[in-house]
């Protein structure tokens, strides 16, 4: 041992003679309890949420010095109305941080750092999520198959059709809410259905089993919430990518440029498959 510590393992040897020495105990000791945390599904499941959140919020340097800017606003609200107290070490810059497992004690910073910043977080995310993206993930949610389709809600399922008016006509929704009490009674009973986790496990085995023939509604409106959230995020990339072009890089090109350069990266995953020496042809 080291520094001020140094010499106590042998006076500890010394005075105890059956004490048993455990090289790096506390680091093994730190493994141990988080391999025994993963274990417990809510409290894993719960770092699971705090680590997506510190990706999503500090994924970009721009998102951080938003966080930075409400927290320093939210600060200076709590001083002025003495709702925080103010003294020395007090309201110090608080970052959010990553949680390792070899880092002693990171997991309580990880959390300490995230709630003292929570309301924050919550600006930053709302500002990242539009109301519509948010309200979709409440209804896609609704179809988790863990613990058995336990947050299961067939008014919130049905108004996800609302995203699909033409695939689903009048008739089809009073046929649908029936088709989705049979269906979940159905596949509480199969055993091909108990223990997955993934949205996209059921329609694995709804094609296994041949239950999307007799569930086609249901089967149609899983497989469609899977869908939209790509197209969703793609047409945003695409608009963004349009906007910049159109307010940055419009005084620079005609409007034939411009919109051949437009359907190139829109359509980008079909000019990448044309080989360069046709192009060079074509010109």
């Amino acid at each position: 041992m080291r520094g001020e510590f140094n010499g106590l393992k042998a006076l500890i040897l010394n005075n105890n003679p059956s004490a048993y020495y455990v090289y790096c105990f506390a680091y093994r000791l730190q493994l141990t309890l988080v391999v025994v945390i993963k274990k417990h599904n809510e409290v894993g499941d719960v770092f699971n949420f705090i680590s997506s959140i510190i990706n999503i919020v500090g994924a970009l340097y721009k998102r951080l010095e938003v966080i930075r800017e409400k927290q320093y606003a939210r600060i200076i609200e709590g001083l002025e109305n003495e709702e925080i107290s103010n003294g020395r070490d007090l309201n110090q810059e608080t970052s959010l941080k990553r949680y390792g497992d070899t880092r002693w004690g990171s997991h309580y910073v990880t959390i300490f750092h995230l709630l003292a910043m929570f309301s924050s977080v919550l600006n930053v995310l709302d500002d990242r999520f539009t109301e519509m993206s948010t309200e979709l993930l409440i209804y896609v949610a609704c179809l988790n198959p863990s613990d058995s389709f336990s947050i299961f809600n067939k008014e919130k399922l049905i108004c996800l059709t609302l995203f699909y008016r033409s695939e689903f006509s009048i008739t089809d929704l009073i046929v649908l809410g029936d088709q989705f009490d049979t269906c979940i009674i159905d596949l509480h009973g199969d055993d091909e259905f108990f223990g997955i986790e993934f949205i996209a496990s059921i329609v694995e085995k709804m094609v296994k089993t041949k239950k999307n023939l007799i569930f086609s509604l249901v089967y149609m409106l899983i497989k469609l919430s899977l869908l939209l959230p790509v197209e969703t995020a793609t047409l945003e990339r695409v608009f963004s990518a349009m906007h910049t072009v159109k307010s940055k890089l419009q005084k620079r090109m005609g409007d034939k440029w411009m919109n051949d350069s437009l359907v190139v990266y829109i359509e980008k995953n079909i000019f990448d498959k044309i080989d360069n020496e046709t192009i060079m042809k074509r010109f």
